[in-house]
């Protein structure tokens, strides 16, 4: 007999954003959302490595005003390097979905300064450039001074 196992990987986004006075204004979920290419590609290199030989840890969250990226791009179609918004490294755990610590889990607070409509993220192993693993675009979440936004991306690694 034989045995088959089908693995997978996947993205779950969750977004929410509080006003000044720490309000939920927002709360959305996106699952699953697109892996790109050369996430798979770095995750496949982890397999055989680690980050002490060279591997990166993907522990960044950037954010955009693009739309519309394939899973061969490389970036953000627009990237936000100002207003509270740039790229920020995160808080990563190892969390549960199906079973134990099958899912990186990568949280990211983000303090906004002035107006943005933000419409796309990405997770990253760098603070500029690198390599990007995850990427989801929505509906604008217009953000005025003193909100804040939070992303928490999952990748999960599961038996489909």
């Amino acid at each position: 007999m034989e045995l088959k196992t089908r693995s997978g990987i996947r993205g779950e986004v969750e977004i929410k954003v509080w006003d000044r006075f720490g309000k939920l204004k927002i709360h959305r979920d996106f699952a699953p959302n697109q892996i790109q290419d050369l996430g798979l590609e770095e995750a496949a290199t982890l397999l055989l490595t680690d980050t002490t030989a060279g591997g990166v840890a993907f522990d960044y969250i950037a954010t955009g005003t693009g739309t519309g990226q394939a899973v061969t791009d490389s970036a953000l179609a627009a990237e936000i390097a100002d207003s509270g918004l740039e790229r920020t490294a995160g808080t990563g755990t190892l969390t549960t979905t199906t079973t134990t610590n099958d899912t990186a889990q990568l949280v990211v607070t983000f303090t906004v300064t002035g107006t943005k409509a933000v419409t796309e993220a990405g997770m990253f192993n760098a603070s500029s450039a690198g390599i990007i693993m995850a990427y989801q675009n929505f509906s604008a979440l217009n953000l005025v001074n003193g909100d804040s936004l939070q992303i928490t991306w999952k990748i999960v690694f599961d038996q489909a």
